[in-house]
C-alpha cells in the first residue's frame, strides 16, 4: 500500500476504520466541487486555485474495495418448499462481495477510470478464503490485493465522454469526469440476471407469458402437459422485466453508496448521479470518435437506440452473439451452476461446514428444465432480437465520481458544517499538504 511519506497506511487506514457509520450516513452529502474546477457565473461562482489532484493508488483502491470487494463467502437462500428435501439451488455464486444481489446472481461489475487509464474489475467470480474475507484492518491488504489481481487495463487514457449533449447533462458539463476524479461505471449484465431469474420461475412452475403479444413465450405445450410449468402460474413478460430493471438498479445503487459513504471516512468529495448518457459510455458513438469503454452493440430498425451486449474477452452477455442461439445460453448458464467447478460441484468450497455434503444436495437441472428455460429465452430473441426483450442487454445507469474537494469554495458559499473533519484535514492527514 502506498500512503504519503509522512503517514504510513496503517494510520490512514486506522482514520477510516475508526469513522462512525453513523457520521457516514448523516455527513453524506453530493459535495460537486473539486480542487481545479470553476462555476464560471451565478450566485455560487467560484474559480479554485488549486490544480486538479488525482487520487492516489492507494485511496483508489480502497474505494474499488468498499463498492465491489469480496467480503468472504454468502449463505445462498436456504431453504424453498419447491427444491425440498434437497438444498435450494438458487443462488448463483457463493462470492459475497460488499453490495447484495438477490438470489446471489451477481452479475454486475464495476469499471473506472482517471487520469492513468479506463479499467475494469471482475470480481463476481473470484473465491474467498474463508466466510468472513475482512474481520479487522490487518485484512485489509489482502482485499485489496483481490481487487487488484481482478483489475484490467481497457486503456490507457481517460475515459473520452463529450462535453455536451446528448452526452452529457448541462448541469453536470463544468464537473462531470473531470481532470484529477475517478469515475467509476457499475455495469449489470441483464442477460444472465434474467437467465438466472428465469429460472427461479420455472422451479415454482411459472413461466412467461408475453402480455405485448397476448401468448405465452414459446411453445410451452409440452412442458404444461408433463406439468414441468403450471398454466396458472404465468408471469407477464412486461413486469419480469421491471423486476429485472429494478433490482440491477438497487444493487448498483447499494455499490454506489458504499463508496460515497467511505468518501466521508476518508476526506474526499464526490456524489452518485446519472447524468451521464449510457450509450456514450459505453461505445455506442464509436463510429463518430467516440470509443467510450468499447463494448460491442447490436441494432435494431425500429430500436430507439442500440443495444450494448457485451466487452469482447472481458465481460460478455449470455446471449448471441457470444453463444449461437439462447438455448446454448441456457446450457451455458446450467454449466455455470451445476457443471464442474461450478457452484454447486461439492468438490468446490463453499461457506458450509459440510459444504460438499450440502452442495450434493442441490438437484442440477433437468433436461427438460433446461429445454423449457431455452424455449422461452428464445422465443424471446427471435420476437424482440435481443434478451431481455426491451432492457439494454448491459446496463448502464447510475455512476459515481470521487475527487478531492475543495474546501475554499464551500467556505466561501456555504455555512460553518458544509464537509466534515475528514475533509477539512484530508490533504494534511493522506498528501502532506497543509
Amino acid at each position: 500500500m502506498d500512503g504519503p511519506a509522512d503517514r504510513s497506511p496503517d494510520e490512514l487506514l486506522r482514520q477510516v476504520w475508526d469513522f462512525s457509520l453513523l457520521e457516514a450516513v448523516f455527513g453524506r452529502r453530493a459535495r460537486r466541487f473539486g480542487r481545479g474546477m470553476e462555476i464560471p457565473s451565478g450566485p455560487l461562482a467560484f474559480r479554485s486555485r488549486h490544480t486538479p489532484l488525482p487520487l492516489s493508488e492507494f485511496e483508489r483502491a480502497l474505494l474499488i474495495a468498499a463498492a465491489t470487494g469480496v467480503s468472504g463467502w454468502n449463505f445462498g437462500i436456504p431453504f424453498t418448499p419447491a427444491e425440498s428435501p434437497g438444498t435450494c439451488s438458487y443462488a448463483v455464486r457463493f462470492t459475497g462481495r460488499t453490495f447484495p444481489s438477490g438470489a446471489a446472481i451477481h452479475t454486475g461489475e464495476l469499471c473506472f477510470t482517471d487520469d492513468t487509464g479506463t479499467y475494469l474489475v471482475n470480481s463476481r467470480d473470484l473465491r474467498p478464503l474463508r466466510v468472513r474475507e475482512v474481520e479487522g484492518m490487518s485484512d485489509t491488504e489482502r482485499v485489496l490485493a483481490m481487487c487488484r489481481r481482478a483489475t484490467v487495463r481497457l486503456s490507457d487514457a481517460r475515459l473520452e465522454i463529450p462535453r455536451r449533449p446528448p452526452h452529457m447533462s448541462e448541469h453536470n458539463l463544468w464537473n462531470a469526469n473531470a481532470p484529477g476524479s475517478v469515475l467509476f461505471l457499475p455495469i449489470v449484465d441483464m442477460s444472465q440476471r434474467a437467465l438466472a431469474s428465469l429460472c427461479l420461475q420455472v422451479i415454482n412452475g411459472g413461466y412467461l407469458y408475453d402480455d405485448f403479444a397476448k401468448r405465452p413465450c414459446g411453445d410451452l405445450t409440452p412442458f404444461f402437459r408433463s406439468g414441468l410449468l403450471q398454466e396458472r402460474t404465468r408471469m407477464s413478460l412486461s413486469a419480469f422485466e421491471h423486476n429485472q430493471l429494478a433490482n440491477a438498479t438497487a444493487e448498483t445503487a447499494i455499490l454506489g453508496h458504499n463508496i460515497v459513504l467511505l468518501l466521508q471516512a476518508m476526506g474526499l468529495g464526490g456524489w452518485l448521479y446519472t447524468g451521464i448518457n449510457p450509450s456514450s459510455a459505453l461505445g455506442a458513438f464509436a463510429a463518430e470518435g467516440i470509443p467510450g469503454l468499447g463494448f460491442r452493440f447490436t441494432r435494431g430498425e425500429d430500436w430507439s437506440a442500440p443495444n450494448p451486449v457485451g466487452l469482447d474477452g472481458h465481460y460478455e452477455g449470455m446471449c448471441p452473439p457470444y453463444h449461437p442461439d439462447m438455448r446454448a445460453a441456457a446450457q451455458a448458464f446450467t454449466q455455470l451452476k451445476f457443471g464442474p467447478g461450478g457452484t454447486y460441484d461439492p468438490e468446490m468450497p463453499g461457506p458450509f461446514l459440510r459444504s460438499g455434503q450440502v452442495k450434493g444436495r442441490a438437484k442440477p437441472y433437468s433436461a427438460e428444465f433446461v429445454a423449457a428455460l431455452g424455449e422461452m429465452a428464445q422465443y424471446v430473441y427471435e420476437t424482440y432480437g435481443r434478451f431481455p426483450p426491451t432492457l439494454p442487454t448491459i446496463v448502464l445507469r447510475i455512476v459515481i465520481q470521487a475527487q478531492h474537494i475543495d474546501t475554499e469554495f464551500y467556505d466561501a458559499h456555504f455555512e460553518k458544517g458544509a464537509y466534515l473533519e475528514t475533509h477539512a484535514h484530508h490533504m494534511a492527514r493522506w498528501h502532506g499538504g497543509t
